[in-house]
């Protein structure tokens, strides 16, 4: 026996042949994403001619009459529904500068509030301190003084909490409203470009449940999407019905005077 073949048999003997030539597993954009809306059963993919993809129900539930398809027409469908969260770029600026105004109110609101709070933590601590004297000079015992300031002293924890929960709100609200209505901006056009760990990746930020049946998909957004989708789709019929331009606030931002903050 030569040393080659000897080699393989050892390679087999001991597993490592079989791990060398073992296929990797594939993973399926839409596996896991998609129900068929007859049964509802996921859907599963098989490859065919080895570079075809087509899904079908799994049939969990028994025979499903839903027909297999293509992985591109998913593609396809997937990209318009994400494309039903564009809008025009003059209203991506006008609700820009409007969320703009609603994050100068909210940290309005979020200041008056620190400063409340910082003031309820002062007087706090001045309790404290008078107590303390009091305790020095005799006139409260020291269990009275401990009892007391360790209830003050929680209370003073709750306002830094608090101040820092507005802080961080603060901070955040506008750049996170920005980068939302960018991705979503973007998000048809990213879909038909991105791999398929970032396509499963973006699905499932934006959408919650998908469902096929008949050659056609529905979709529902996970919020905030499914608001800016009622909205992109409102204010499209309004512009094509010659409605003034000052409608968009109605669409858009409708609570933008009411100033409404976040509970302490």
């Amino acid at each position: 026996m030569d040393r080659e073949l000897w080699n393989k048999v050892q390679d087999i003997l001991s597993g490592r042949y079989e791990n060398r030539t073992k296929r990797p597993k594939r993973h399926f954009t839409y596996t896991g994403l998609i129900r068929c809306g007859h049964c509802g059963c996921s859907l599963v993919a098989q490859l065919q001619k080895g570079k075809y993809i087509y899904y079908h129900c799994s049939g969990a539930k028994g025979k499903c009459p839903e027909p297999y398809t293509r992985e591109e027409v998913f593609d396809e469908q997937l990209a318009e529904v994400l494309g039903g969260l564009r809008f025009d770029d003059e209203v991506l600026e006008w609700v820009t500068g409007a969320l703009r105004a609603s994050h100068d109110d909210e940290k309005r609101y979020d200041d008056e509030v620190v400063a409340r709070l910082r003031a309820e933590y002062d007087k706090l601590q001045q309790r404290i301190d008078a107590m303390y004297v009091d305790k020095l000079d005799g006139r409260i015992d020291a269990a009275f003084f401990d009892r007391k300031s360790a209830d003050w002293r929680s209370e003073q924890q709750e306002c830094l909490a608090t101040i820092a929960r507005h802080q961080n709100a603060n901070q955040t609200y506008f750049d996170e409203g920005v980068q939302l209505l960018e991705l979503a901006q973007k998000a048809g056009e990213m879909f038909r470009t991105q791999p398929s760990n970032q396509k499963r990746r973006l699905l499932g930020f934006v959408l919650s449940n998908c469902t096929w049946e008949g050659g056609e998909l529905t979709a529902t957004y996970r919020q905030p999407f499914d608001l800016l989708a009622k909205n992109v789709l409102e204010f499209s019929q309004r512009k094509r019905s010659g409605e003034p331009e000052t409608a968009i606030s109605e669409i858009w931002l409708p609570d933008l005077g009411s100033n409404q903050g976040p509970n302490d």
